[in-house]
């Protein structure tokens, strides 16, 4: 936003006005109007981007996490420390991006490492409405997912993937209620282990109060390779500290017999650009 308003700011303060003649003032005076309508409209693009909450993969919006999580399994407990962001691209274009540093034991000694890049581009094909108070957005994309090679520490399966997906986010704009359904398929292409898995996710989003959300992200995937369901949730609670930035809390929890953990909890710093 800074960058379109010092942008609209040198159009307008820095002509010679005195150099103009008579005959140049309805070009000044269009231009005068272009600018305005130029800065008008930044700032209603920035004021879109801000009202939607990250925590909403599919929301268009410009974030940088700093996020801490700890999960406990039978085999010992890992400590994830991680960048998680994303950047509007293009107006119907988004990019999400991870970078995973693990501290572990589940090897039966203390390792660390880096364990993976994740480069996700989404593109929005609609953005429609439904009613009055329901919204409707449509997503494509998929996850590209780069294993910095340290299984044998116990960090990473041991396999890069790709991995498409499909989703759609219900918005209403009464409530701020935001439900969203997504499906992705998980395959390796590289690396010695076989990745072969099917994800269904269901995310409830909901603000209140003065600048609080909760969040419930309900993950059950199917492991083609291995016949199980890992499934798993997790529980957020964050609240908006100021318009650029936020903090929040999670909780996790492990479901069924093939939960790949027991159970978890995390934190996490949102700055909001």
């Amino acid at each position: 936003m800074r960058r379109h308003l010092a942008v609209a700011c040198d159009l307008f303060l820095f002509q010679d006005f005195d150099t103009m003649t008579i005959e140049a003032a309805p070009c000044r005076k269009s231009m005068m109007r272009g600018c305005l309508l130029g800065l008008g409209l930044a700032l209603m693009t920035s004021m879109a981007v801000a009202e939607e909450n990250a925590s909403n993969p599919l929301a268009a919006a410009n974030n940088v996490d700093l996020r801490w999580k700890y999960t406990s399994a039978e085999a010992g407990d890992t400590h994830d420390v991680f960048i998680d962001g994303a950047y509007m691209v293009l107006q119907r274009l988004k990019l999400k991006y991870e970078l995973h540093y693990n501290f572990t034991d589940v090897t039966g000694i203390d390792e660390q490492d880096f364990e993976k890049l994740v480069l996700k581009p989404i593109y929005f094909p609609s953005d429609t409405k439904l009613n009055e108070n329901w919204g409707l957005r449509t997503a494509v994309g998929f996850d590209w997912i780069i294993e910095f090679g340290n299984e044998d520490k116990g960090i990473g399966v041991g396999a890069d993937q790709i991995a498409p997906l499909v989703g759609l986010a219900f918005s209403n704009s009464g409530s701020g209620l935001a439900l969203i359904p997504l499906v992705q398929h998980f395959i390796s292409y590289n690396g010695a282990t076989d990745v072969n898995q099917t994800s269904a996710r269901l995310i409830a989003l909901q603000p209140f109060g003065a600048g609080y959300w909760a969040k419930l992200d309900a993950k059950i995937p199917y492991d083609w390779e291995n016949e199980i369901w890992p499934a798993s949730a997790e529980f957020q609670l964050g609240y908006n500290l100021g318009p650029s930035w936020a903090a929040y809390a999670e909780g996790l929890v492990g479901v069924g017999a093939d939960r790949p953990y027991d159970a978890g909890a995390g934190v996490g710093l949102r700055f909001k650009f």
